[in-house]
């Protein structure tokens, strides 16, 4: 089936504008179509929503991993200044 995109933009690929970023659903010519970060596209509200709070979900876990690296790296920096030194390095013998 030919992209009715295709005349317009004068490409053979397929147009982000033609199915749901989602579900993949088929977006007709004439459809409404739900924008999220400006170059997703969306057949419904609820595909769209359902997108957001997905992307919202995967931030909030970083956050959560970035707290816990620096926590860690805080407390190996307390023990450091704690008198527990921690070396790391390469020793050569010949």
């Amino acid at each position: 089936m030919a992209s009715h995109y295709n005349s317009f933009f004068g490409s053979e690929e397929p147009h982000f504008l033609e199915s749901c970023s989602l579900c993949r659903k088929h977006i007709g010519l004439n459809s409404d179509i739900f924008m999220y970060r400006g170059d997703k596209a969306f057949c419904s509200k609820e595909c769209r929503e359902e997108q957001i709070e997905s992307d919202e979900a995967k931030e909030r876990s970083w956050r959560l991993s970035a707290r816990s690296l620096r926590k860690k790296s805080s407390e190996a920096a307390k023990e450091s200044a704690a008198g527990k030194t921690v070396r790391a390095g390469t020793l050569v013998v010949a």
